[in-house]
């Protein structure tokens, strides 16, 4: 594992930079003087605790933001790699591609009903979306009183704080995305 040292210079410089921020900036952001954050940036200091949590506090990132290995960006998923969840009697799947991230507040999910799958939710939060494009066969989506019949190649949008519903109405196998967006 990399040097908790060079870890935190390294994201505390990646950071400000992508805010392009000086470090005159960072000080009066933070409350941490100029030079204690050039010499953190450079590797050079070893802060406590309490000053770290006051650069994060005050750059509005977690903890963690400033003292893990940022993760790479690019994720490559196997649908062999996911566990659905089943219901309807197996005939309803979701696969939770890329499951919640807390900083796009939204998630991705691959849908797979057989045909005369049908499954009901319950009311999402306030203002939550979703977002559906079909790829294959036919789905019935019921979105409070309001009926959408969408073919392959047709997706839709729309808010899910409300009772909402899918059903395979076509005559095969249905296979859609679904992205979801929880709003704060």
């Amino acid at each position: 594992m990399e040097n908790m040292q060079l870890i935190l210079a390294s994201n505390l410089r990646r950071i400000r930079e992508e805010r392009r921020l000086s470090l005159d900036k960072v000080s009066e952001l933070t409350g941490v003087s100029k030079s204690m954050l050039g010499q953190i940036e450079r590797g050079e200091s070893n802060p406590t605790l309490q000053t770290v949590w006051k650069i994060a506090n005050g750059l509005r990132v977690s903890l963690t933001d400033l003292t893990e290995v940022p993760r790479s960006e690019t994720v490559v998923i196997s649908k062999e790699d996911i566990s659905p969840i089943v219901s309807d009697n197996g005939l309803f799947r979701v696969y939770p591609v890329f499951p919640f991230d807390g900083e796009t507040r939204s998630e991705i999910l691959a849908i797979v009903l057989e045909k005369g799958a049908y499954s009901c939710s319950e009311a999402h939060n306030a203002k939550t979306l979703e977002y559906v494009l079909v790829f294959e066969g036919e789905v019935t989506i019921m979105a409070g009183s309001e009926e959408y019949v969408l073919k392959a190649g047709e997706a839709i949008k729309f808010r899910a704080d409300c009772t909402h519903s899918y059903h395979n109405s076509g005559d095969g196998v249905a296979r859609f995305c679904n992205v979801m967006f929880y709003p704060e």
